[in-house]
C-alpha cells in the first residue's frame, strides 16, 4: 500500500491542529503535532529579539528538520501540523523584515535552510489553509489561550502576505489551498468531506 506524507500549512490560529487530528483520525495517518515549548532560546528571544532571532530560528529549523527527517523513515502515512518551510519562507522572513533579524544572519540562515532542504524530499502534498485576519482574530479568541490573546491584526496581515506569496512560488511540493474562512469542519462533516476529497484527488493526480 502507498504511503503518503502531507503537512498542513497556514496562519496562527487558521486550524491546523484540529484539522491534523481530524484527518488523522479518518484516514488512519499518524498525526505529527509542532511542539515549541522546549526552544531554549524563547525566553531571551522575547527579551531581545535582535540579539536572539538568529538562535532561536537556527533551532527551531534543526528541530523542524529533524522531525521532517523522522517523518520520512515511517513505513505508513503521516500527516505533520506546520512544516519546515514556513519557518523559513513566513516567520524567520518576516523577522527580517520587521528588522528583528540582522541582513547578515539572514543570509546566513536562508543559506543553512537551502542547503538542508535539498538533501531532504519534500512532502507528498501542502494543504494550505488560508483564512483573513477576522477569522483568526476570532478562531484565536474562541481557543483562549492567554499568551495569544492580544496578537496583533497587523502581524497577521503580515504573515498572511508571506503565505500568500510563498504559495504562489513553492515549486518542491504541490500545493492545494483551503478557503478555510467558509468551512467548520469541527461543527460540520460534510466541510471535512469537502477537504478530505480534495486531498485525496490531489495526491491520486501526483
Amino acid at each position: 500500500m502507498k504511503t503518503y506524507f502531507v503537512a498542513i500549512a497556514g496562519n496562527v490560529g487558521v486550524g491546523k491542529s484540529t484539522l491534523t487530528r481530524l484527518l488523522a483520525q479518518r484516514l488512519g495517518w499518524e498525526p505529527f503535532y509542532e511542539a515549541v515549548d522546549d526552544n531554549p532560546y524563547l525566553t531571551d528571544f522575547y527579551q531581545d529579539m535582535r540579539q536572539w532571532a538568529f538562535h532561536s530560528q537556527v533551532y527551531f529549523l534543526s528541530r523542524r528538520l529533524r522531525h521532517h527527517y523522522e517523518l520520512l523513515q515511517r513505513d505508513h502515512s503521516v500527516i505533520q501540523d506546520r512544516s519546515v518551510y514556513e519557518d523559513a519562507e513566513i516567520f524567520a522572513r518576516n523577522l527580517y523584515e520587521q528588522g528583528a533579524m540582522t541582513e547578515r544572519d539572514y543570509r546566513s540562515y536562508q543559506e543553512l535552510y537551502q542547503v538542508l532542504c535539498a538533501f531532504l524530499p519534500p512532502p507528498d502534498l501542502i494543504v494550505y489553509l488560508r483564512a483573513d485576519v477576522p477569522t483568526l482574530l476570532q478562531r484565536i479568541q474562541q481557543r483562549g489561550r492567554a499568551f495569544e490573546q492580544a496578537m496583533d491584526p497587523a502581524y497577521l496581515a503580515r504573515l498572511n502576505r508571506l503565505y500568500d506569496a510563498w504559495a504562489q512560488s513553492f515549486t518542491l511540493s504541490p500545493i492545494l489551498t483551503i478557503e478555510a474562512q467558509a468551512l467548520d469542519f469541527v461543527a460540520r462533516p460534510r466541510d471535512l468531506d469537502h477537504i478530505e476529497g480534495a486531498i485525496r484527488a490531489r495526491l491520486s493526480r501526483k
